[in-house]
């Protein structure tokens, strides 16, 4: 699928998901029961091997793309974040010149990273006063994430920047999967902070009553520019059969909105750390993805997911590199 030239074009995309490679992935699995090791002995990184050749057809990890999508959002007026709006602009330049911490990760991993703000000086509405996105508006993000996709990736990382994008999570994340306790410290807010955030979803919620059980509705209502555009990306890479590594809270909610309208449609992502947003650990549960890393992170900008690049390109190198034991001369069990 080349592209997608309408809402309806993405709801069918959601439903007409590729298939994985079972032939490569049996083929990965071979390969691996031959190498100069005890079954199971390398873990998680023999699974990163089958799902990689599961979805590109080979093991191998040699093209990565970084991409990273910037919003604004109406919701940052409630006070909902530690740092003002206009920290969003300045994050964009930052991540142009290099200079943060997604920019090293991915120079580090080898991979290609590219900046995308979609019309930072239009805010989406507050979403606890109407609809945070005309249909227009989400078309538009979807389709930007959608098309941002390097169809010959062997891995993809979408990233994002926002200025109170937690709180647009928290409050898909509640309208997805139900209860509270969904916002979390975000950006570092203190105890008054965190209650706004806490006022805000749950007004949202109220607001959009009786209108959120269609996962793209909800994303529309309650999500962002960038959110949308990291869902366009996620789907579209299921298209083109390049697998994807998740981020943080943010980029699983984006990729719950997904799972939620058909729920094979994460299977080609792989999560690639637990961030210490307090509730990412219960979202990615939510979806079904055991976190690759734990390092207390929670910065955003894709930057646990790039690091987990390097875990992958591991699995690789181990599964393209290490000798069988017939070609090592090992006797095997």
């Amino acid at each position: 699928m080349a592209g997608i030239a309408s809402l309806n074009d993405f709801r069918q995309a959601l439903q007409d998901l590729p298939a994985p490679n079972a032939a490569a992935a049996e083929a990965a699995r071979a390969r691996d029961a031959v190498l100069t090791k005890p079954p199971g002995s390398l873990g998680r990184l023999e699974h990163l091997a089958e799902w990689l050749a599961s979805w590109r057809g080979r093991v191998a990890a040699d093209r990565l793309q970084v991409v990273i999508f910037a919003g604004n959002h109406g919701i940052a007026a409630r006070g909902v974040s530690a740092f003002p709006a206009e920290v969003t602009v300045q994050m964009v330049a930052n991540f142009k010149a290099e200079g943060a911490a997604v920019n090293q990760l991915s120079k580090l991993a080898g991979a290609a990273m590219s900046v995308h703000p979609i019309r930072l000086d239009q805010p989406t509405a507050d979403f606890t006063q109407s609809p945070a996105m005309s249909e227009e508006d989400l078309f538009e993000a979807l389709q930007i994430g959608w098309d941002a996709v390097d169809p010959q990736a062997d891995i993809l990382v979408a990233g994002e920047m926002g200025i109170a994008n937690t709180t647009s999570a928290a409050a898909i994340a509640s309208a997805l999967f139900g209860g509270t306790g969904w916002a979390g410290r975000g950006t570092g807010v203190d105890d008054a902070g965190l209650a706004r955030k806490e006022a805000a979803v749950a007004a949202g919620l109220a607001a959009h009553e009786g209108q959120l059980t269609d996962p793209l509705e909800v994303l529309r209502r309650l999500g962002g520019r960038e959110i949308a555009a990291m869902s366009g990306a996620y789907l579209a890479a299921r298209h083109h059969n390049v697998p994807v590594v998740l981020d943080g809270f943010i980029s699983c909610a984006a990729a719950a909105v997904l799972q939620r309208a058909n729920p094979a449609a994460l299977d080609h992502c792989i999560a690639g750390h637990l961030s210490a947003e307090g509730a990412h650990g219960r979202l990615l549960e939510a979806i079904g993805k055991t976190p690759l890393l734990s390092l207390n992170m929670r910065l955003g900008e894709g930057s646990g997911a790039a690091l987990a690049l390097s875990v992958v390109k591991g699995a690789v190198a181990c599964h393209t590199g290490m000798a069988t034991f017939a070609e090592a001369g090992v006797s095997g069990a």
